[in-house]
């Protein structure tokens, strides 16, 4: 666990912790920040659904079972210290060949302003430089020219793209 201006990062699983004994409160909150990621972006690409069962299949499964989705990656979640809530989350994809991804990066629209994301960012890269990651890539879409000014001033780059959908941004950075 990692404190940051009343933002704690809480790694999951937790050493020792197998992905499937999280309470019911903290597959809730995670499934709660992924359905608001993948409804936003839809809605952000033109497509808007109703509701998490219009998804893509592949989103519902994130959702319904995060823990199973990201069993090989590393899930950071982010909580308010004063009130205990999950108010972000982001993915970091297991090591393959010194190279790890970071995905899933949202934070809930209530918590924005509060370095939430830098937060999640600085505890994603920690993580990477103890598993002996030297790079870290993202990918993000187009549009999303705040996030993209965030990962900037930490140090990520556009690189050539690594994924063949249109509007989307690579970005990566040494770790």
């Amino acid at each position: 666990m990692t404190d940051h201006h009343g933002i704690t990062i809480v790694r999951r699983p937790a050493p020792g912790r197998s992905a499937q004994s999280h309470d019911s409160r903290s597959n809730g909150e995670l499934s709660g920040l992924l359905a608001a990621y993948h409804l936003r972006t839809e809605e952000e690409k033109g497509r808007p659904v109703a509701g998490v069962g219009e998804l893509p299949e592949r989103y519902r499964a994130e959702i319904l079972a995060p823990w199973t989705a990201f069993a090989h990656d590393v899930v950071l979640v982010a909580r308010d210290a004063g009130e205990g809530a999950a108010v972000g989350c982001l993915v970091l994809t297991a090591p393959v060949q010194s190279r790890s991804e970071i995905k899933r990066l949202w934070t809930a629209p209530a918590a924005r302003g509060r370095g939430v994301a830098s937060a999640l960012i600085g505890a994603a890269l920690e993580r990477c430089a103890e598993d002996g990651v030297s790079l870290v890539g993202l990918s993000v879409w187009k549009w999303r020219t705040g996030a993209i000014a965030l990962y900037e001033r930490l140090g990520f780059t556009v690189t050539e793209s690594w994924d063949a959908r249109d509007d989307l941004v690579c970005m990566q950075r040494a770790v």
